[in-house]
């Protein structure tokens, strides 16, 4: 039987079992490396470096989560503020990896065309509308799970969704059928 996020977090805290945070790290790191790419547009090797500073600060401070949002919420959060520190330091404008999104589309059911024009439609977003967007409408968070991971309020975050959506339509419709 597995154990839960739960009951890994608990051999972590109190046996400082690092086989458990192994674990933890194997089930989250695909969902926080992708996210991290998206964010940092195509530097892998940016996104990946970020990604293991994230884990190395959830480990860090794995006393500080306090199950009040699911453990990969928590991993989201650490994440977008070392992207934002990075960014910060960089002071650099970031997109979508377009790899990555393509990647974990059906190329059976979505036409390669509509595909690229939503990468680009994606990249033309303001950045905080665009990570409202991928982090609901992509990584399936929940509106209330991305405002805890973006530190806003829940209403900015729906605004924010809803107003990327609309964009996005809008912009799609303009360019029209490819």
């Amino acid at each position: 039987m597995e154990l839960s996020d739960a009951d890994l977090i608990a051999r972590v805290l109190g046996d400082d079992d690092q086989h458990a945070f192994g674990e933890l790290v194997r089930r989250h790191q695909s969902s926080v490396r992708g996210l991290l790419r998206q964010l940092t547009r195509t530097d892998i090797a940016l996104a990946d470096d970020l990604a293991q500073d994230t884990f190395i600060r959830a480990y860090k401070n794995i006393r500080s989560f306090r199950g009040e949002a699911r453990f990969s919420t928590w991993l989201y959060r650490i994440a977008y503020n070392c992207f934002r520190e990075d960014a910060r330091r960089r002071k650099e404008l970031v997109g979508v990896d377009e790899e990555r999104w393509q990647a974990e589309q059906d190329p059976q059911t979505v036409d390669p065309g509509l595909r690229h024009d939503l990468m680009h439609a994606l990249n033309l977003l303001p950045l905080h509308e665009r990570t409202a967007v991928m982090l609901c409408c992509q990584n399936g968070l929940s509106h209330d799970e991305a405002a805890r991971v973006l530190d806003i309020p829940l209403g900015t975050v729906k605004t924010n969704v809803l107003r990327g959506r609309e964009k996005l339509k809008r912009t799609l419709a303009a360019w029209g059928p490819n």
